[in-house]
């Protein structure tokens, strides 16, 4: 089975961890919710998975989708042509999160998030500074536009394709339903809390 999922090579290491984990857990039946939240020794583990989808939700990313009609429409793209833009930007979005699967092994995980969430901090601060002058400058909306296609692509290099596998990798067998739970219910939640008050911070 592993040689038909990753061709043909030597992957004794992975085979012998896959069987360590199942050693491990000793034919353990998946734990739930209740007991993810209770176990002290998978706190870190939580906390860490906490912070991650936190930060995922408070990125920007939400904001930017929000916003990004009005930045085309104020670039000069006709709104007739602001759909096929928008189709550009969920297509640099599924290609970035493909690249980063080519690239999340030999950059390792804490290299595309710390880099990629520095790309999307500047292209955050220089894209409030275009939209404050883009009344000034005939070009300036139009970097607006490149800036909003930059953050996407390091959205989905960064975060957004480095967190789907991250559950697997820090929970063993047992706990990654329960994981896969928590990290659903805790993404909806922030997003509803986002939902609600971004409309008062506007």
């Amino acid at each position: 089975a592993v040689r038909q999922l990753w061709g043909d090579g030597d992957h004794l290491a992975e085979i012998n961890d896959m069987m360590s984990e199942q050693r491990a857990i000793g034919g353990e039946k998946a734990k739930g919710v209740w007991d993810l939240l209770r176990d002290r020794a998978v706190r870190w583990q939580l906390i860490t998975l906490l912070l991650v989808v936190s930060c995922i939700q408070l990125v920007g990313a939400n904001v930017v989708y929000s916003y990004a009609y009005s930045i085309f429409t104020k670039a000069g793209i006709p709104p007739a042509q602001t759909h096929y833009v928008s189709l550009g930007i969920g297509t640099t979005e599924i290609l970035s999160t493909v690249l980063c699967g080519f690239l999340i092994e030999r950059a390792g995980r804490k290299t595309l998030l710390w880099k990629n969430y520095t790309v999307m901090a500047l292209a955050l601060g220089l894209l409030t500074v275009t939209l404050s002058l883009q009344d000034s400058f005939f070009w300036v909306p139009y970097c607006s536009v490149a800036l909003v296609f930059i953050f996407i692509m390091s959205f989905g290099i960064g975060p957004g394709g480095v967190v789907c596998p991250f559950i697997t990798e820090i929970f063993i067998q047992s706990y990654r339903p329960a994981a896969y739970v928590f990290n659903g219910v805790i993404n909806w939640i922030q997003l509803f809390i986002l939902g609600l008050v971004f409309p008062f911070i506007v």
